[in-house]
């Protein structure tokens, strides 16, 4: 299965409490932080939601 690489570009000072929960979440800590998750529904659900804050890229 393929796998995720997120990298969090933004600060989420000022982003609402659920979005802050959902960096979190996803396993991010501070800006330039890159973890890898796997590509399913629910994480790509957890991205659409601070995409404006991460960057994704797929991982083969």
């Amino acid at each position: 299965m393929a796998k995720l690489k997120i990298t969090q570009i933004r600060s989420i000072i000022g982003s609402t409490k659920r979005q802050k929960l959902t960096v979190e979440a996803l396993g991010l800590k501070r800006i330039r932080h890159t973890v890898e998750q796997e590509d399913n529904n629910v994480v790509r659900g957890m991205i659409k939601k601070v995409e404006h804050l991460v960057i994704v890229e797929e991982i083969n």
